[in-house]
């Protein structure tokens, strides 16, 4: 008895760390958005790929993690059509201040107006600060992650940039590196008074690759509960896979 809860304590902790935003590991993710219906728009859907990666770094002796994510995105255009392309490329650097039972991060974000389409990035750079804070558990994963970006130059016929984003995470453990989550992230547009409030519930599988990688799927089917302007989520799938590689000997 003594043996199995070891083994089951010890695969939730993986489990755990594979989920954690705050692990200091190198990791790749390949993340999609697929959204079948956008608030106002009939007849009209759009998707978004995300390629992220996150490399620790000690630079300063403090630890940090680098991040960044590059959209390809397709979008309505209007009358008619749709464009995809590249969209506005972020890059994040998280302070980890690490808590025996709360870990936080914090730091600053910048986007870069890398669009290649108008209807794909807001044409503006744009610079900000992101915070996340961690709770392991037994069972799970607690946490959320805030981010807040505003635009200070770009194109001067683009609309000013006032962005807030809050992303609750929550995640429950099952057996054999399966388990449930929860992470939409919801959306505030500041400027417009635009907002989309998802809630999610998926399940994922973590896959332990080697000793040194570790491979997480999932799949989240997300419905926006609130929303307020033309061209939300009606609702969305989130589905992904993320790659842990670990460093070191």
């Amino acid at each position: 008895m003594g043996i199995a809860t070891s083994a089951t304590a010890q695969e939730h902790e993986d489990v755990n760390a594979a989920n954690n935003p705050l692990t200091p590991k190198i990791t790749i993710n390949l993340h999609d958005y697929y959204v079948p219906e956008l608030t106002d728009l009939p007849n009209r859907y759009a998707n978004q790929f995300l390629l992220r990666g996150l490399i620790p770094s000690d630079l300063f002796g403090a630890p940090q993690l680098v991040r960044f994510t590059l959209p390809v995105a397709t979008a309505p255009e209007f009358p008619d059509g749709y464009v995809t392309g590249l969209g506005d490329l972020t890059l994040m650097d998280i302070f980890v201040f690490p808590g025996k039972e709360v870990s936080f991060g914090a730091g600053p974000l910048v986007v870069l107006p890398t669009a290649t389409d108008d209807a794909l990035g807001a044409g503006k750079w744009q610079a900000g600060v992101v915070g996340l804070a961690i709770a392991p558990q037994s069972w799970g994963l607690i946490g959320g992650l805030a981010t807040y970006q505003t635009s200070f130059a770009g194109e001067s016929d683009r609309e000013d940039v006032s962005l807030a984003t809050f992303q609750p995470i929550v995640n429950y453990n099952l057996s054999d590196g399966f388990y449930l989550r929860s992470s939409a992230t919801w959306n505030f547009d500041l400027e417009s008074g635009n907002y989309s409030i998802p809630v999610g519930f998926g399940v994922g599988k973590v896959i332990p690759v080697s000793d040194k990688v570790t491979m997480n799927a999932f799949i989240e089917p997300q419905y926006t509960v609130f929303s307020h302007g033309a061209g939300q989520p009606e609702w969305q799938i989130f589905a992904g896979v993320n790659f842990q590689f670990a460093i070191g000997k």
